[in-house]
């Protein structure tokens, strides 16, 4: 297992029952299922029900059914998942309920409020989010490994118990996730940030494309899929991520206003004094900004050597690659591929240390590939 502090994590013993059969709710109960525990499903859609239980993500428990899990994962959209939760706590008496949104402090509000809901039921209720996802949604779209080394979050409450939490962790841990801990508003600040502010950024950028003559569109690159990648995410689920975590996310996109401001301002004069400067001082704080991100495994960041290939479109051409790379002893610490408008080729650009980039050039070179200097 996998965890982000130095605690000894448990395992799951099971039964788990998985409410919500979406691409989260169903890749946890694959992967659970494919440790050999046994899983319920549960979904308000009969047809993503069926669709994850033929998929062999565990069997249909209705409401009212004989099942006593050790832990329920609510994995519904976040404008319902208090409701959801709220309902489990009080149906199942003796499990565990965590919800996997990627909102907290809206729903713990929403929990605390609740009237049905004693002390006794609320400490069995912690909140996680698995940083993990794919543009794609619905079962359809579910995979086992989803959750493999991404970070999950718990976030439990003041009145959690330890035996809760305990589960909360070994549910991330099973699932191959790196276990983290923090609390409902630091939680809700940090995938403001590092999540949410991302979506509204690439979703903002690829709506100036709607209008795009094509033969613009005709000289993308990588640079325009990187960066308007995400915006393909699915627009009803984001509507109630955003509108649950208003509170954090409004005071960045303040920020990112008076940083247009700024720019617009010194692009209206770009001959004026202290304009270049100006410019220059915003590219470097963006640099600097990326620089903070972790590199490879979480470790700290650190700067790679780039080796461009040339590859002809053709299969296999990237796996005899791959295949060369490895035989040389040198590892890939990463890769993208770019290609090319109107040829039948593209760009892999190979990601080494900086100390191997000569080796990996000469070795490539003398085995004829086409690499870029």
């Amino acid at each position: 297992m996998t965890s982000g502090s130095p605690e000894q994590l448990t395992y799951l013993s099971g039964p788990v029952l998985v409410i919500g059969t979406g691409l989260l709710g169903a890749s946890a109960a694959l992967g659970l299922r494919a440790l050999g525990l046994s899983v319920g499903l549960r979904d308000a859609s009969p047809t993503a029900q069926r669709v994850a239980v033929d998929l062999g993500a565990g069997v249909a428990v209705p409401p009212g059914a004989a099942f006593a899990p050790e832990l329920v994962i609510v994995a519904t959209p976040p404008d319902v998942a208090a409701a959801v939760v709220s309902g489990a706590l009080r149906e199942f008496p003796q499990a565990t309920v965590i919800d996997i949104a990627s909102v907290k402090a809206s729903i713990l509000r929403a929990l605390l409020a609740d009237e049905a809901l004693g002390e006794t039921e609320l400490s069995r209720y912690v909140g996680a989010h698995p940083m993990a996802g794919r543009e794609r949604s619905g079962p359809v779209a579910a995979r086992g490994e989803l959750f493999y080394s991404a970070p999950w979050i718990v976030v439990p409450h003041a009145g959690s118990s330890a035996a809760a939490v305990r589960v909360a962790k070994a549910a991330g841990a099973d699932l191959g996730a790196s276990v983290t801990q923090m609390d409902a508003e630091e939680h809700d600040r940090s995938v403001a940030l590092i999540s949410h502010f991302p979506q509204v950024a690439s979703s903002l950028l690829a709506s100036r494309l709607l209008d795009a003559p094509g033969a613009a569109l005709a000289l993308a690159g990588n640079g325009l899929r990187d960066t308007t990648r995400i915006a393909a995410s699915d627009p009803a689920l984001w509507i109630q991520i955003l509108s649950h975590n208003a509170p954090a996310i409004v005071p960045i996109l303040h920020g990112l206003r008076e940083d247009l401001d700024r720019l617009i301002g010194t692009l209206e004069a770009p001959e004026a004094a202290g304009a270049a400067l100006d410019l220059a001082q915003l590219l470097s704080e963006g640099n600097q900004g990326q620089a903070r991100i972790p590199g490879k495994h979480g470790a700290p960041p650190q700067s790679f050597a780039t080796v461009g290939v040339i590859v002809d479109d053709k299969p296999g051409q990237i796996a005899r690659l791959l295949s060369d790379i490895g035989e040389a002893g040198i590892n890939i610490e990463d890769l993208r591929m770019e290609h090319s408008a109107g040829y039948q080729v593209g760009l892999v650009e190979i990601q080494v240390i900086p100390g191997r980039r000569d080796e990996l050039e000469g070795t490539l070179s003398a085995l004829n590939w086409k690499v870029v200097q």
